[in-house]
């Protein structure tokens, strides 16, 4: 009974650092809402830390296929995110139309992109550490420049 014990603390510890490492780095989210007939509704969470760990899985032509076209902009982009970094808390684009309101600022060091239309609302929040980590593999791994 004592052995049942130990081996149920040993896995819920596991369990429970397993969760703290993958979301250390916070959550990526995702929320878009069509308010139209078949419209869609998705709400995705996903682990920030996840992400640039499945990049390692990704087999390297397939890394340098995906990295081609945005060659020369990931040096700009990647340059943007470290800039971005010194600011946590800030709004950057703001724009109010009569049926539309488009919000990008960075918020608690991530990036947050808020579109509320009419008929659709459309939301992501990204640690900027983790958009750091994509565009620094993508330029390690993909063509040469």
């Amino acid at each position: 009974m004592v052995l049942l014990a130990k081996a149920a603390f040993g896995l819920a510890g596991t369990l429970v650092l397993a969760g703290a490492y993958a979301f250390h780095e916070g959550v990526i989210r995702i929320d878009v809402d069509e308010y139209r007939s078949g419209g869609s509704h998705v709400h995705l969470w996903v682990p920030a830390a996840a992400v640039p760990m499945a990049m390692h899985f990704v087999p390297s032509k397939h890394m340098r296929y995906a990295s081609e076209p945005s060659r020369e902009a990931l040096p700009v982009l990647h340059a943007i995110i470290k800039e971005l970094k010194k600011y946590p808390d800030a709004d950057f684009v703001e724009v109010v139309d009569h049926d539309q309101h488009v919000r990008m600022r960075t918020h608690e060091g991530k990036l947050q992109i808020d579109v509320d239309a009419r008929d659709e609302k459309v939301h992501v929040l990204c640690p900027l550490s983790t958009i750091e980590d994509l565009t620094t593999q993508l330029e390690k791994r993909g063509p040469a420049a």
